[in-house]
């Protein structure tokens, strides 16, 4: 590509081709722990606290999984009792995933798409739709990705989202602090990449990517003008894991962004619901959790 400014469907393409090979590659060595497909198999649950209690029990209820990759956090939703479909724009994701629910012996529907441009064939029907971790970065326009999932949910179906924060995903390096994103703006950020999160000695091709920065009150926004309520928003200075391999693990096991004497947000939560029997009276909280 040249320095100009890349195209929404040229990041597209880019990042399809990303998250093709990473598609192949991810859960396939040894040392990929992240995903250890194996342990999944033996029945290991992938989903971390903060979402599985934002979500509360999803036994017998319809859920859709945004940017589900190959479908190991989708299948797991199945195991807590979920009728779950997925959705990823890597065919090489879907058809993984695909594989993975037969040989877990789990039911689940997915489907190949756009997250920005949803089927029409999935309009109403889920009581959740669920995106955690590494999600709107890679998202050229947060209002048509908030459309489609409002237009995804049932009257009174809810909408959790749990990502980067943009604080973390500003920062480069912590000793010393470099910050080399932009926060907010969603203006395409281009990156060459050759590795995996998954697995840090893991060499890929390089690879070309467009990211796009949006600050929490652009994506609040954006919920907020797809008919959303927003019913709470949390901001987590702790996680259970560290979703860009810079931070250092604290003696309770959770991982802590230092500034100055206290902390930045790691991580951030938004549950938001459709209007319809059951959304009760508009509102929302806020709160720092860690």
């Amino acid at each position: 590509m040249s320095d100009t400014m890349p195209s929404a469907e040229d990041g597209l393409s880019l990042n399809r081709a990303l998250w093709d090979l990473r598609a192949r590659v991810h859960g396939t060595t040894p040392a990929d722990r992240f995903y250890d497909v194996e342990s999944f198999l033996a029945g290991r649950q992938t989903l971390y606290s903060l979402e599985r209690e934002l979500a509360g029990d999803v036994a017998g209820k319809d859920l859709l999984h945004l940017q589900c990759h190959f479908g190991m956090d989708t299948l797991n939703w199945a195991r807590l009792g979920a009728r779950v479909t997925g959705v990823d724009f890597s065919p090489a994701a879907v058809e993984r995933a695909r594989l993975l629910a037969a040989r877990a012996g789990l039911a689940a529907t997915f489907v190949e798409a756009d997250t920005q441009r949803l089927p029409a064939h999935l309009e109403g029907g889920f009581d959740l739709v669920v995106a955690t971790y590494g999600v709107l970065c890679w998202i050229a326009d947060v209002k048509a990705w908030m459309r489609g999932a409002a237009m995804a949910l049932r009257p009174g179906g809810s909408l959790l989202l749990v990502d980067i924060h943009p604080a973390f995903q500003s920062v480069a390096a912590l000793d010393p602090l470099v910050v080399d994103w932009p926060y907010g703006g969603g203006e395409p950020q281009r990156e060459t990449v050759t590795g995996t999160y998954a697995d840090r000695d893991l060499t890929t091709p390089a690879q070309e990517t467009v990211q796009y920065p949006y600050s929490l009150g652009e994506i609040v926004t954006a919920a907020a003008d797809a008919g959303l309520t927003t019913k709470h928003l949390g901001e987590h200075v702790a996680a259970e894991f560290d979703p860009r391999g810079i931070l250092h693990q604290g003696e309770d096991g959770r991982y802590r962004l230092p500034f100055g004497d206290s902390h930045l947000p790691i991580l951030y939560s938004l549950l938001a619901r459709a209007p319809g029997p059951g959304a009760g009276h508009p509102g929302w909280t806020t709160g720092v959790e860690s």
